[in-house]
């Protein structure tokens, strides 16, 4: 075996493994949440791109910056399901199909999702922060910012391919995804960048306080384990 295929068995292997065994076993009623996202997310595209279904999709899921803070909560979640209108439909939902339903694999359904809607939500919170700072501030964002419309899974889907990368040490993976955002935001900075930027740094705050946290338990069970231990008889 070559070093690249070592590597790539190391990298991707178990991934891999989890992935291809759920569907060999379940078939598509492994990632429920993927296809109904992918349906969603077409059927809302269709209506978006009509004059009858257009202001009923701006209204549930379009979220910009200069709307009310609860208004763009409740847009949120299905904001997450609106592919922008001048990007090809067919990569939002690629997007969904392979990397919600890897996720919803790896993760379970629930986990998968909050993570989705997470990652989403930083980049909604940080849009409206970085207006909030100014263009002239290193994060901040000009005024104009305000009103630019922010549908599509991408934030979702660069914080649940981060989350994957890390639970099943495919650490270059993880990597390569948060330089590619990076490069992403040197090259063309914008507020979909930066957003993507915003939702990476979410998720790897939960990832290091989830590990530091399962640290602190380990540490506790195995203080309590030494110090319950019955004396050993000479």
């Amino acid at each position: 075996m070559s070093a690249l295929a070592r590597w790539a068995r190391a990298e991707w292997g178990a991934l891999y493994g989890t992935v291809r065994t759920a569907l060999l076993e379940r078939g598509p009623r492994a990632v429920p949440l993927a296809l109904t996202g992918v349906c969603l997310a077409a059927v809302l595209h269709f209506a978006h791109g009509r004059a009858w279904g257009y202001g009923f999709v701006e209204a549930v899921g379009a979220v910009r910056a200069e709307d009310p803070l609860w208004l763009a909560l409740l847009r949120t979640p299905l904001s997450l399901f609106v592919p922008a209108l001048h990007l090809p439909v067919w990569g939002a939902l690629l997007q969904i199909l392979c990397v919600f339903g890897i996720a919803e694999i790896c993760l379970g359904r629930w986990r998968a999702l909050a993570v989705a809607y997470g990652a989403t939500l930083a980049g909604t919170l940080y849009a409206r922060v970085g207006v909030a700072l100014g263009p002239d501030v290193p994060l901040g964002l000009p005024a104009s910012d305000a009103g630019v419309v922010d549908t599509g899974p991408s934030a979702a889907v660069v914080g649940l391919a981060v989350v994957v990368g890390l639970r099943h040490r495919a650490y270059v993976t993880a990597a390569l995804v948060i330089v590619a955002m990076v490069v992403e935001v040197l090259v063309k900075e914008n507020l979909a960048g930066k957003e993507h930027l915003a939702a990476i740094a979410a998720v790897l705050v939960v990832s290091a306080v989830t590990k530091w946290r399962q640290w602190r338990s380990g540490v506790r069970l195995g203080s309590g384990s030494s110090s319950g231990a019955p004396p050993i008889q000479s």
